[in-house]
């Protein structure tokens, strides 16, 4: 039963393949067994809706991936399962909430005594290493 699963769930794939191909314009690069199932496909088009034809051509290309897949006899009936409604699992974006403008009085509260921590200069740093510098040759004299 597995290989029948494997053989139904690739023919499907490939069959869905091949007729995206052939509607692009691309069938010539498809391999030549694939253009026979596709002519085989036009043919029952002709004799019956679609939706017949392609189940029709899905089972031929199953039936041919079974044997090539070892499958012995006649290959058992898959049923494909029924698909069952997806959970709605995806949340809606949301714009994040705007941030206040900084105003006159917010700048002032924090550049003097606020919360927020202001990164020192490069050239206080710098500044601050040559003292530490300078202390050291001077006590090492």
């Amino acid at each position: 039963m597995l290989i029948a699963r494997r053989a139904d769930t690739r023919a499907r794939a490939d069959f869905a393949t091949w007729k995206m191909m052939a509607k692009l314009n691309g069938s010539s690069a498809l391999p030549p067994e694939a253009q026979e199932f596709l002519a085989s496909y036009k043919n029952l088009l002709a004799q019956m809706s679609e939706g017949e034809a392609n189940e029709a051509t899905i089972g031929a290309i199953y039936k041919a991936y079974y044997a090539e897949m070892g499958g012995a006899g006649t290959p058992p009936d898959v049923q494909p399962r029924a698909a069952e409604p997806a959970a709605d699992n995806v949340t809606a974006f949301r714009r994040p909430a705007p941030k206040p403008k900084k105003t006159a009085a917010s700048f002032v509260s924090a550049t003097f005594g606020g919360t927020q921590k202001r990164p020192l200069p490069v050239a206080l740093i710098f500044a601050c290493l040559v003292v530490v510098y300078v202390a050291i040759r001077l006590y090492w004299r």
